[in-house]
């Protein structure tokens, strides 16, 4: 049964939802898509409109950062805090992000994607789940948090950063994050800005692999040549792009760079039992894949390969004639484009240097190389006896009345650098299924969901503050 906190927290959310969901309704209007030069002026109105709701909302310091500019114009985002008061009180950093994918009606939108609709208990519109729903219900949380404590202030000092640039990968972020490191400076880092497994299954996130591309680009003759006259005799660029490629893997699957898997935290016994317990439908996933057949890393199942596990994947591959026909040459030149996902432990420099030895390594006399790295971003995990998780845990089992399970999310994000930054836990609060189409047609955000995640953020700060009671329904599975 639920604490009394809890249903004042549930019946406040419950009574003030409209007013959340105008809000957002509002927010989404604003086309704010950095991708786009031409909404600069809309991304930089979307910062506005956040600032004047924080204000609202009660937090007394809320303004617009403008990133330093690492590259191309930097986009604003958004600061925001709210002391307790309490002089022993945690200091915690919601991440999130206001900018958004784009979109157009003729895309595939059942309606116009700035003018968002409810039906059947979902809320559709770009951003309604990615991101600016995750973000906003957070400032629903707060506002019950003081309702069903009787506090003035909240029980941590809150903090925010709504980054603009996240749909446009987030190049100056990190620049930001240590321009303005003192002021973010936090215990715990809360990031929404994921999702879930599924509506009847709520989980948290604990952690995302990093990233690291490159294109390697080879050259052979100075110019094609024939391949009657020079086939067999000469160094063959696009010949050395495929045996590249077919070397990155052995028999089993692994990775066969020297050094690649150096420091790589593995799954603990603990990890892989949970996550062998979610209802994972293989058939399903690879319908979502578009793919036939799974595939990967011997002694690994699939959930393991794509959360857990480094890869490295050859994204393209080129070189030489690609009109209709054939053309019988040895040509000048080839390109071969690599992405590694990294785990814990491992250190993208290091990657980025074996990658480049074992290339140098593998080429024959005759073919010059250069290897030109397009995008670094860390892992980010958090063990699962992190005080704070269970403190996140245990304040969504109490929202969602029932056990929490764990997941992690394959992909790379910004998480990482306010890791690397400040130092401390990155936790992960979303509320999103995979169902809400993010970057797709319809993007929608389920409504009760939604409120879900507002009640989380209300309870989880009491938690964070050590002054919750002890409670009997909720918790990790």
């Amino acid at each position: 049964m639920s604490s009394a906190p809890d249903n004042a927290v549930r019946t406040f959310v419950a009574e003030e939802f409209p007013s959340l969901l105008a809000d957002l309704s509002e927010w989404i209007r604003i086309p704010s898509v950095s991708a786009d030069p031409e909404r600069a002026a809309d991304v930089a109105r979307s910062a506005a409109w956040l600032v004047g709701k924080l204000t609202a909302t009660g937090f007394p310091t809320a303004e617009v950062w403008t990133p330093p500019a690492v590259e191309g114009t930097p986009l604003p985002a958004v600061y925001a805090e709210w002391p307790s008061g309490d002089p022993d009180a945690p200091t915690v950093l919601i991440y999130g992000h206001h900018d958004v994918q784009p979109a157009a009606r003729e895309d595939g939108w059942r309606t116009e994607p700035f003018e968002p609709a409810v039906r059947d208990g979902r809320l559709y519109g770009r951003g309604a789940a990615d991101d600016k729903g995750q973000v906003l219900f957070h400032t629903l949380g707060v506002r019950a948090h003081l309702h069903a404590t009787g506090r003035s202030a909240p029980a941590v000092n809150l903090k925010l950063l709504i980054e603009g640039e996240e749909e446009s990968g987030s190049p100056n972020f990190a620049a930001l994050v240590r321009e303005h490191a003192a002021r973010l400076a936090c215990d715990t880092v809360i990031v929404s800005d994921t999702g879930m497994w599924a509506k009847d299954t709520p989980t948290v996130c604990t952690g995302m692999r990093g990233l690291a591309e490159c294109q390697i680009t080879l050259r052979g003759p100075a110019q094609d040549i024939h391949s009657g006259s020079f086939g067999g005799a000469v160094p063959n660029p696009a010949t050395e792009a495929a045996r590249l490629a077919a070397a990155l893997h052995d028999e089993d699957r692994r990775v066969a760079i020297p050094g690649f898997y150096d420091g790589a935290v593995d799954l603990t016994d603990r990890e892989r039992e949970l996550l062998a317990q979610l209802p994972f439908d293989e058939e399903r996933w690879l319908a979502t894949a578009h793919s036939r057949a799974a595939l990967g890393e011997a002694g690994y199942s699939t959930l393991e390969r794509i959360w857990a596990r480094p890869t490295a994947e050859v994204n393209g591959i080129g070189g030489g004639y690609q009109g209709p026909g054939g053309k019988t040459i040895i040509p000048a030149g080839a390109f071969l484009k690599l992405s590694f996902r990294l785990v814990a432990g491992q250190d993208a420099e290091r990657v980025r240097k074996a990658v480049e030895e074992w290339v140098a390594g593998r080429l024959p006399a005759g073919i010059d190389h250069e290897t030109t790295w397009t995008g670094t971003t860390r892992p980010c995990l958090t063990p699962l006896d992190e005080p704070a998780l269970q403190a996140l845990t245990r304040a969504m089992g109490r929202a969602f009345e029932t056990d929490i399970r764990y997941t992690r999310e394959g992909g790379s994000g910004p998480a990482a650098d306010l890791q690397d930054v400040l130092g401390v836990p990155v936790l992960f609060l979303g509320i999103s299924v995979p169902s809400d189409g993010w970057h797709a047609p319809d993007e929608k955000v389920e409504l009760d969901l939604l409120a879900k995640g507002a009640e989380t953020a209300a309870l989880l700060w009491d938690e964070l503050a050590g002054g919750a009671a002890e409670h009997t329904t909720g918790g990790a599975k």
